[in-house]
């Protein structure tokens, strides 16, 4: 078909929109194989007339913010992620793999809205209305100011919009909702462009405060165009473990707050309730000092955690020995026990390693490695770790210990957790000749120590070192 003076060719990915001017094999935007199609549109005019002007230019100094200040969302662990709370006229997009419990948790944002007396909008298309009505029976979300509507279609969406006036829109999900007049099906890439495209256009126009559901790919990324992400001021996380109940909200991108914090969240039939202390389900309860499990502090966006690490070592007659974990990298399992063996002259190459957390949660932060090598070494050996210890440290691989970042707010968590000694790494310097520098911090003896063999040795969990009557230090 020959090409008139009136379109031009360009390409055009289909897994996030990047477009180009020229045929390419992958795209260079999200870096996928044979997605770059070509696609023909109208060309552009050589030249843009000016417009009549929404509102007149003036100096920052005399913008009013009161317009834009936070509002209570109803939800403590949403608000801290959000940075106070919502503000309005802001777009949120909140994504997540299918049943993390994304509709419940923002049916409970929405009712609690409701509750304050600001009306609010909650849009579905994924479920019909008597549905979403029997989940709010469940969570008791029922609210004279929350109105419920089921469309699928961009220009409805719109008109309810019109006739509510609402201060907070929930539209679930951005996938499922398709614009008349545009190229493709609901949740392909020019239909979210363009749905996203007028909802934040709307947001922003009423002053209205707009939460959209996104779905996400199997690789954990958000789906759809990646000018999604550009166009919205606030990009959310909702990740959680299908075995667990346990979830986490996480600030992946936020114009009006920080992005290192997260929210924790416990999900139930009952609905969706915000933790304000989550560390007490990520550590267990031993009534004794048991050999192989020992306590690490880890950072969840600038909020720390505790988690017990638990590990198992026994002997195999196989040629290759196992290497299993459960909420941690195995490829740092790998490396400390490699360290284990160089430096700590621990022999694990005939002995199979099962290493595992408590209560589903997942370590990826360095600083868990002292505690990953103090459970291995304890199981290893026999001898239970002393009662009430932390460890904190990451470890090269010559064995020495690096310190972590936010070590003093991690302590002050396991003291405030009622934990009498932590073992962490000592400032960088040469070697004490005597024993390990030691400081107290509200109760809480913290010994310094350079190196995984010297703090395997100080805890006594080396064999000929260790004494299995006595676990304390």
């Amino acid at each position: 078909m020959a090409k008139t003076s009136a379109t031009r060719t360009t390409y055009r990915c289909s897994e996030c929109g990047w477009e180009t001017a020229k045929w390419v094999g992958r795209c260079g935007e999200c870096q996928a194989w044979g997605s770059v199609a070509e696609v023909a549109s109208a060309a552009s005019p050589g030249r843009t007339p000016a417009t009549p002007v929404t509102s007149a230019a003036v100096p920052i100094g005399e913008v009013s913010v009161t317009e834009a200040g936070f509002r209570p969302s109803g939800v403590p662990e949403l608000d801290r992620v959000l940075g106070g709370g919502l503000v309005p006229g802001a777009a949120i997009l909140l994504a997540g793999e299918p049943g993390v419990g994304k509709s419940t948790l923002l049916l409970e944002v929405a009712a609690q809205t409701a509750r304050h007396g600001r009306r609010t909008l909650y849009v579905t298309g994924e479920e019909s209305a008597s549905q979403v009505r029997l989940r709010a029976d469940r969570t008791g979300a029922i609210q004279p100011e929350l109105y419920l509507a089921a469309e699928t279609d961009l220009g409805a969406v719109l008109t309810h919009i019109e006739d509510t006036r609402p201060t907070l829109l929930v539209v679930d999900s951005v996938q499922t909702i398709g614009a008349t007049g545009v190229e493709g099906v609901p949740g392909g890439v020019t239909q979210v462009r363009e749905v996203a495209a007028a909802l934040i256009r709307v947001a922003k126009t009423r002053n209205i405060t707009t939460i959209i559901v996104g779905h996400v790919t199997k690789d954990g990324q958000v789906a759809g165009p990646r000018v999604l992400e550009h166009l919205v001021d606030v990009v959310l996380h909702f990740e959680g473990d299908r075995e667990s109940r346990f979830r986490m909200v996480r600030a992946m991108k936020n114009r009006f707050g920080p992005v290192d914090e997260v929210g924790c969240f416990d999900l139930s039939s009952e609905g969706i309730v915000a933790v304000t202390d989550p560390s007490g389900l990520f550590l267990g309860t031993h009534h004794v000092p048991v050999p192989g499990t020992c306590v690490a502090v880890t950072l969840e966006g600038r909020r720390p955690l505790l988690a017990e690490v638990q590990a198992l070592t026994t002997p195999t007659a196989q040629e290759r020995a196992a290497r299993t974990t459960s909420g941690l990298d195995s490829k740092r399992l790998a490396m400390v026990l490699a360290v284990l063996g160089r430096h700590a002259r621990m022999p694990l190459h005939n002995r199979d390693v099962f290493a595992s957390t408590v209560g589903g949660a997942r370590l990826t932060d360095p600083a868990s490695d002292l505690a990953m090598a103090v459970a291995i070494a304890s199981s290893t050996s026999g001898a239970p770790a002393p009662r009430g210890v932390v460890a904190l440290g990451e470890i090269g691989l010559a064995g020495e210990l690096r310190r972590v970042r936010e070590l003093d707010k991690r302590l002050a968590e396991a003291a405030r957790l009622g934990f009498t000694l932590a073992v962490v790494p000592a400032e960088p310097g040469p070697a004490p000749a005597t024993t390990p520098r030691q400081r107290t911090m509200d109760g809480l003896r913290i010994f310094e120590l350079h190196d995984v063999q010297g703090a395997l040795e100080f805890l006594r969990l080396i064999r000929r070192t260790t004494s299995h009557a006595d676990g304390a230090v």
